[in-house]
């Protein structure tokens, strides 16, 4: 469990560092080339550590349903809004909520069991969780606003007196 909950936070963090390097290809590239360079590099080192690591047996994909091959186009869709996200709310606020949207559709396809997941019994604690993440979301975005507005308010830049 403990590799499990390292891997999650390790994972959690690569997501994080992503968007904001994505977010800065962005500023000098848009958003097609942005979604071009992230996904072909990942493509790139993927297949690289693929081969290194599992040789030849990289490719045996027997009894793999169809649909699956077509995962990776949700890639586009990630990239491309979560760069657009972030250019409009700012890293923090745009992943908290991405973190979010994927905890309530993991939670959502366990409970119904989407795309053959295991069905795990919805309960009364998983909806306080993700009541309490979203009530820290808007917390976090509508909380420090009038101290922010208060601190701008407090700065003054001094007079500048001519020669």
């Amino acid at each position: 469990m403990i590799v499990g909950l390292l891997f999650a936070i390790f994972g959690g963090a690569l997501v994080g560092l992503q968007n904001i390097f994505n977010s800065k290809v962005n500023e000098r590239a848009g958003s097609w080339a942005t979604t071009s360079l992230v996904l072909g590099m990942g493509f790139l080192a993927s297949l690289t550590m693929g081969l290194l690591f599992e040789g030849g047996q990289l490719f045996n994909l027997q009894n793999m349903k169809t649909w699956y091959w077509f995962s990776g186009i949700l890639g586009v869709g990630v990239v491309g809004c979560l760069v657009q996200g972030i250019k409009l709310l700012g890293p923090t606020y745009a992943i908290a909520i991405a973190l979010t949207s994927q905890l309530v559709f993991a939670l959502l396809g366990d409970t119904f069991g989407w795309l053959g997941l295991v069905r795990v019994p919805f309960t009364f604690s998983q909806l306080v969780g993700v009541l309490i993440i979203v009530g820290g979301i808007i917390i976090f975005k509508f909380g420090g606003s009038r101290e922010s507005q208060k601190s701008a308010a407090k700065i003054s830049l001094p007079a500048v007196k001519g020669n």
